[in-house]
């Protein structure tokens, strides 16, 4: 059966109408602007930094092959719910299809889903290079393709398990999803039918994809204090507390936004307080995150000045 019709079936229309920001904004087009420019600015920042990583040999290394997949995770979430909002602001619609809003949903929970689990393969990371750096390595070079591939699995899998079940329960109530993009919560309010045993198992398995990766961080960093406090040299006290210091601030800003939209009830939650949450974790960290991370970092810089420094690179080629 063609998924078109099977979708229509199940919930009596075939298009939503996402009510947005806009909406919301006395000053639109000022919006527009300001989110178009934060949207480039996250896309060029995210891909340079791929495009240093790979290029450069110094830049060869575990760590900064997990953040190659953490601006790839950022430009895919950005580009999934950015592009359709300005478009929709600027054609002046804003209805999205029932199909097209399952692609958006399972695409947004499965990327949201694998960048939990990365943050924490990323703090296993420094643990292993900080507390045992002689089997670093070992213990890690042969093994950051195999997590950042489960770290991908992971989150699919959370795309698979969310979006079939969210989307099968009958809508006959409104059809404005008082969001920007097609999030699980929000959807899930327009359902006539009883979701509750859904919002509960969808809650534990929420509490279930932050909670081991905040256990691993936890106890990663926990390990990671304690060596730089035994640490005699100065200088590696101070490396080691600035790579740590600028994934905590990238942790805390996700999983704390993350905890808001899918742990605390749905009391705390107005559809306002939800729009400028979901602006905060799906705009703004895209655009934080190559800054925090890595473009503070001499060797990211390094690498930077030297690929844009043509002439001299190429001498030193030729000679």
């Amino acid at each position: 059966m063609d998924f078109t019709i099977w979708m229509t079936n199940h919930t009596g229309w075939a298009d939503f109408i996402l009510v947005g920001l806009f909406r919301q904004s006395q000053h639109p087009a000022l919006l527009c602007m300001v989110i178009f420019l934060v949207f480039l600015m996250a896309l060029s920042g995210n891909a340079i930094l791929i495009i240093l990583i790979h290029s450069s040999a110094k830049l060869h290394t575990p760590m900064y092959f997990f953040i190659s997949q953490l601006s790839l995770m950022d430009m895919m979430s950005i580009s999934i719910t950015v592009p359709k909002m300005l478009l929709d602001q600027v054609l002046g619609v804003s209805t999205i299809s029932v199909p097209e809003c399952g692609i958006q949903m399972f695409l947004y929970v499965t990327l949201v889903g694998s960048e939990f689990f990365l943050l924490a393969a990323m703090a296993y990371d420094r643990y292993t290079a900080i507390c045992h750096p002689l089997r670093y390595p070992v213990l890690i070079n042969h093994m950051c393709l195999l997590l950042a591939s489960a770290c991908w699995f992971l989150g699919s899998v959370d795309g698979f398990m969310l979006t079939p079940v969210t989307l099968t329960y009958p809508f006959c109530r409104s059809q404005e999803i008082q969001h920007f993009f097609c999030e699980v919560p929000a959807v899930l309010k327009l359902s006539c039918s009883d979701t509750s045993l859904y919002e509960t198992l969808m809650y534990l398995c929420c509490v279930l994809m932050i909670l081991i990766p905040v256990t691993v961080i936890s106890g990663s960093y926990s390990c990671i204090l304690l060596t730089i406090h035994r640490m005699n040299s100065a200088e590696g006290r101070r490396k080691a507390l600035a790579t740590c210091s600028s994934h905590m601030m990238v942790v805390t800003l996700f999983y704390g936004a993350a905890v808001y939209t899918y742990m605390l009830p749905s009391s705390y939650h107005t559809p306002q307080k939800d729009m400028v949450v979901s602006v905060f974790y799906t705009i703004l960290t895209p655009v934080l995150n190559p800054l925090i991370y890595s473009f503070r970092n001499k060797d990211v810089t390094g690498a930077l000045r030297k690929m844009l420094n043509v002439g001299p690179v190429f001498q030193e080629t030729v000679k």
